[in-house]
């Protein structure tokens, strides 16, 4: 028999991806689970574990096509779906979409792929937002493209500085990448800010990649705008699907529709389908449920109203962060999350990976940590606002408990 003591290594392209959301922290937490412990796992937005059902419309839809579902469709995705996309963007005022610039695929993760290998040269720069949803980073480093952040600062409200975006620039950028409305931080870009990226994409013939997976998932008086109304000359790839609004992460569907500077991408999106075509096409039953979905009665908007369900543990968040001296919280004008602040007076030295562990290990809740989201700040972590008000008190006693327990703790003596 041979023997081999070399150890077979992973790509060197791996070494800049990130993705501690299902890292470490989630890794234990699955140990503690198989120990007997009951984790509260906060630190995904999957709303089918908190009760959260599809409509029902949508999955019949997807029972009664099954029959027409067992073959290979267009790469592109079937027309039913991505004409459904089409109606919905001309319903928001963007005409110039067909059913050829739209691509359906197994969620937005596998379209922001497909989308930065279509679009990006090896050293070619995108500018990110930090805190960003990290899938964002590790798809333009797996693509041969350099992350180049943009800050999105708390004092700011989590929202842009677009002259900041634009002094980022340099002759290798090529795209934008705008989350709106946020995942982390739950904030929703005003109508002023997104006007001035449109404008500087334009002005830098940049593409716009728009994340807009919460669209409908907005509080109070927050207005979502989609980003394509506002490009005209500047290309927008807008991306969404079926995950969040529509409760139906386990479908795995989702979409990219381009719009804006169409005379001039037909090159990328015949690229796009090419790589479509390689992978053969995305799961083909959820496919049928997105003409539905959309067409249909927008029962997010109830969820998120005032005595709705995720308005009610949104508010929920916000009290538990106001009773409690340790902490701070930029009220989450959408998505399904809040980004939560350690207050530095109170917890000097804190650390949010350390803080993560020990909360996961002592009080059974698993949150993500705050530079998880390629963030230099360690003074934040995320939590889902999915489960029901009665958890979320819960959870912020336990997070206090902990808190209480650090801040009583000596400070650490530096050593020479």
């Amino acid at each position: 028999m041979v023997s081999h003591s070399k150890h077979i290594k992973p790509s060197r392209a791996l070494s800049g991806v990130r993705y501690e959301i299902r890292g470490q922290l989630a890794r234990r937490a699955l140990e503690l689970e198989r120990q007997g412990y009951e984790i509260l796992s906060l630190n995904i937005g999957n709303p089918g574990l908190f009760g959260f059902r599809t409509p029902e419309t949508m999955r019949l839809a997807m029972i009664e096509n099954l029959h027409s579902s067992e073959a290979y469709c267009n790469q592109k995705g079937i027309f039913p779906a991505r004409e459904a996309v089409v109606m919905q963007q001309q319903d928001r005022g963007v005409m110039d979409t067909t059913a050829e610039e739209v691509f359906i695929g197994n969620g937005v993760s596998e379209l922001i792929d497909l989308t930065l290998r279509a679009l990006l040269n090896p050293g070619d720069e995108v500018l990110i937002p930090s805190p960003d949803y990290p899938l964002w980073t590790a798809s333009t480093v797996l693509n041969g493209g350099k992350a180049v952040y943009y800050p999105c600062a708390e004092s700011q409200g989590f929202m842009p500085e677009p002259d900041v975006v634009k002094a980022l620039i340099t002759s290798k950028t090529r795209a934008i990448v705008i989350i709106n409305p946020n995942n982390p931080t739950g904030a929703v870009y005003s109508r002023k800010c997104l006007e001035r990226l449109a404008q500087i994409a334009e002005e830098k013939d940049l593409v716009i990649l728009s994340d807009e997976i919460y669209d409908q998932m907005v509080y109070e008086d927050a207005e979502f705008i989609p980003m394509a109304t506002l490009c005209s000359n500047a290309l927008c790839a807008t991306f969404s699907g079926l995950s969040k609004v529509y409760r139906a992460c386990g479908y795995r569907v989702g979409w990219v529709a381009f719009s804006g500077a169409l005379d001039r991408s037909e090159e990328l999106i015949n690229a796009m389908d090419l790589l479509a075509a390689l992978r053969l096409c995305s799961n083909v039953p959820g496919q049928w449920a997105v003409q539905t979905a959309l067409g249909g009665y927008q029962s997010v908007r109830k969820l998120c109203s005032e005595g709705g369900r995720l308005h009610s543990s949104r508010k929920a968040v916000i009290n538990a962060v106001k009773g409690s001296e340790y902490l701070t919280l930029v009220k989450p004008k959408g998505s399904m999350y809040a980004f939560i602040g350690a207050q530095a007076q109170h917890l000097p030295g804190f650390d949010d990976e350390l803080f993560a562990m020990e909360l996961l290990e002592e009080k059974h809740v698993l949150v993500a940590p705050g530079s998880s989201f390629n963030t230099d700040d360690r003074h934040h972590f995320r939590i889902t606002i999915l489960p029901d008000e009665e958890i979320l008190t819960e959870v912020f006693v336990r997070i206090d408990e902990v808190l209480k327990h650090m801040a009583s703790r000596p400070p650490k003596l530096e050593t020479a």
